[in-house]
């Protein structure tokens, strides 16, 4: 019987925050194989992604508020064994994608552990643990998804698609360490947002998300699907006028940049982003 304490950590929901780098690049695969489609979105949103919140919120055991839990419970022993066990899952699954698939997802949960791991930690260093997240949250997810969904399984994934993936996840990233810096400080962490600075992480993640459209804008008009990017652009203005809305308020008031709004600005853009590339996907 699972508890109540382990299936919180696990953070099902949480999962909702990624799902726009699965669609993004299913959106991009040629012609997609259906069945190993579904069976992808459900090793990395039903097992990889909760086995990675659980392992993060046991070696952390937080008292504050996490991403989407205002108010976590404290970790037993069992939310350990059960990460293990999905993971172990994961992967026996994803050998029935291609070794190249489960390979890929092996090395995200090796970087994943190596992110929480107390003996490793890789989260105490704010460009690394930075890093981390970006790559294999972004162009490594990217890659795996295109590379599993696709019928010929081809490695030829498009290098700006993997680009885009990692920007857009680096440019909001940083935005939900905002409001945890004393804790993080007092856990010994050092996020790249408490190095950047409440109003730095703002600026930071401004120039990200820029760069991120700019790639974004070259990857569709290099294919002559400008008409794409503007549906996704306007898709994706409620985030820039809450963003700016928020970053406003931010500047009078530094206590702004907290849980609530922070949770809400990762609810809008994962939202719009999710719409976005939904559109794409089944304008495809």
């Amino acid at each position: 019987m699972l508890q109540r304490s382990t299936i919180q950590l696990l953070r099902f929901h949480f999962s909702f925050f990624l799902l726009p780098v699965y669609l993004f690049a299913l959106g991009q695969v040629p012609e997609v194989a259906a069945g190993h489609a579904l069976l992808i979105f459900v090793i990395l949103h039903g097992l990889v992604y909760p086995s990675s919140n659980g392992y993060n919120s046991y070696m952390d055991r937080d008292e504050g508020s996490i991403g989407g839990v205002r108010q976590p419970l404290q970790p037993t022993r069992q939310l350990f064994q059960v990460s293990v066990v999905m993971d172990l899952l994961a992967v026996l699954l994803s050998l029935l994608i291609s070794m190249v698939f489960a390979a890929s997802i092996v090395a995200y949960i090796l970087a994943s552990r190596a992110y929480s791991f107390r003996g490793i930690r890789l989260k105490q260093y704010p460009v690394i643990g930075y890093l981390t997240v970006v790559l294999f949250q972004g162009a490594v997810t990217f890659f795996m998804v295109y590379h599993g969904c696709s019928v010929d399984k081809t490695v030829a994934v498009p290098v700006a698609g993997m680009v885009a993936a990692s920007l857009l996840i680096g440019g909001f990233y940083p935005l939900t360490q905002i409001y945890q810096h004393e804790a993080d400080w007092r856990d010994g962490v050092r996020t790249i947002s408490a190095r950047l600075g409440i109003r730095g992480t703002f600026i930071f993640t401004a120039i990200i998300y820029t760069l991120a459209m700019g790639v974004l804008s070259y990857l569709f008009f290099s294919r002559q699907e400008g008409t794409k990017f503007f549906v996704l652009a306007t898709c994706m203005l409620p985030i820039l006028v809450y963003f700016f809305s928020w970053s406003a308020k931010v500047w009078k008031h530094e206590n702004v940049a907290d849980f609530t709004h922070t949770m809400r600005m990762n609810l809008l853009a994962s939202v719009c982003t999710n719409i976005a590339f939904l559109i794409l996907l089944i304008w495809k």
